[in-house]
């Protein structure tokens, strides 16, 4: 059973800190893939500025090379629309696997507003990540209220055996600074230079459409 560390999210766009954070997870937690859940759109993120699918699938493809990390947009192809349902379809398609979400300090901070959260938690472990600035909201957020009773050590969540659900587990590291909003800032034309490529969804195998998609999963 490969383990395997699942990380969603807009990827508008893709950039170091995104890799930086995957490798720390891949190691902290003896993983042995990273995938990147390359979303169509998401429910609590403004449309306007969203690059097409395919362009961000590309920065994200780019950001990736050389390293234990897939990028995929099977949201598309699946046709979930929450995070939900998206994670019980990659269990019952991939049950050779074991999974685990990753999930950055800000995320958790508006878990609680996730369709179904608790049967996120219930789906697969939880690992954290250390986000610059949402630490104390994290901590605060009604989900953590519900999850704090599921924490593990990572040094005991690492090594035993088989993983179970609900766990939380937190994962502490010097915060990376950068964000897709600064990057988008500083070079608001950034998705033109990745269009007209023909890809392949590295999970799939299947091609990835040119024309983006930003319907909510």
């Amino acid at each position: 059973m490969s383990r395997i560390g699942l990380l969603g999210g807009s990827f508008n766009p893709a950039h170091g800190g995104h890799r930086r954070i995957s490798l720390f997870a891949l190691e902290a937690l003896g993983l042995d893939e990273i995938w990147w859940l390359v979303s169509p759109g998401n429910p609590l993120k403004p449309k306007k500025g969203m690059a097409p699918l395919a362009a961000r699938v590309s920065s994200a493809m780019v950001q990736a090379r050389r390293a234990p990390i897939r990028v995929t947009a099977i949201e598309r192809e699946l046709g979930t629309r929450y995070t939900v349902d998206t994670l019980a379809a990659i269990k019952r398609r991939f049950k050779r696997h074991d999974f685990l979400w990753l999930m950055g300090s800000d995320n958790l901070a508006q878990f609680h507003l996730w369709r179904d959260w608790r049967g996120i938690a219930n789906a697969m472990p939880i690992a954290v990540i250390a986000r610059p600035g949402y630490d104390g909201d994290a901590v605060a957020s009604p989900a953590m209220a519900w999850l704090r009773r599921f924490s593990v050590p990572l040094s005991s969540f690492r090594h035993r055996g088989e993983w179970s659900a609900p766990a939380l587990v937190t994962l502490r590291f010097d915060p990376d600074p950068r964000s897709a909003t600064a990057i988008r800032r500083a070079d608001p034309d950034w998705a033109s230079r990745h269009a007209g490529f023909s890809l392949r969804d590295q999970v799939t195998h299947r091609p990835i459409p040119s024309e983006g998609e930003t319907t909510a999963p």
